[in-house]
């Protein structure tokens, strides 16, 4: 195994708890401007989603980031598992490296400016480089030669 690709699915997971350590100041911070508290969920076992409309949007924009990313990086990590298996080559490893940056970007963007084209953009490219990893990884097991496995 070659670890050298699991290094940035490994600092996606740490980024996606910092993303999730974010979710607490920005909506404690919102509630706390609440003027009118009577608006807030008055209701046992408030879920994150009761906020939304009650504190402004951008307060619940790292939560929303928070749910992406345990969404399509998930497949990121498994392509990730089976490169470091079969062995990634150099440039297997700067796709991953270019799409932890990619979902780093997305993260940014869509927790301080949030607008939608740019979003997008960043999304269509990082699931074009996840797509060329899969496939990479299609072809690192279907087509492997088991006769060059070690006895």
């Amino acid at each position: 195994m070659q670890a050298q690709i699991l290094a940035p699915a490994a600092l996606l997971v740490v980024w996606t708890i910092i993303v999730m350590f974010a979710i607490i100041p920005a909506r404690f911070g919102a509630i706390a401007k609440v003027a009118d508290k009577s608006t807030l969920p008055r209701k046992v076992g408030v879920r994150g989603n009761d906020l939304e409309g009650v504190i402004p949007d951008k307060a619940n924009w790292p939560a929303h980031n928070h749910t992406h990313l345990h969404e399509q990086p998930t497949l990121f990590y498994a392509v990730a598992v089976i490169l470091a298996i079969t062995g990634p080559g150099a440039l297997d490893v700067a796709l991953a490296w270019g799409y932890l940056a990619l979902r780093v970007l997305h993260s940014l963007w869509q927790i301080f400016v949030n607008t939608i084209p740019v979003r997008f953009a960043l999304f269509c490219a990082s699931a074009l480089v996840l797509l060329t990893l899969a496939i990479r990884a299609v072809m690192a097991t279907a087509f492997a030669d088991p006769s060059a496995l070690p006895a």
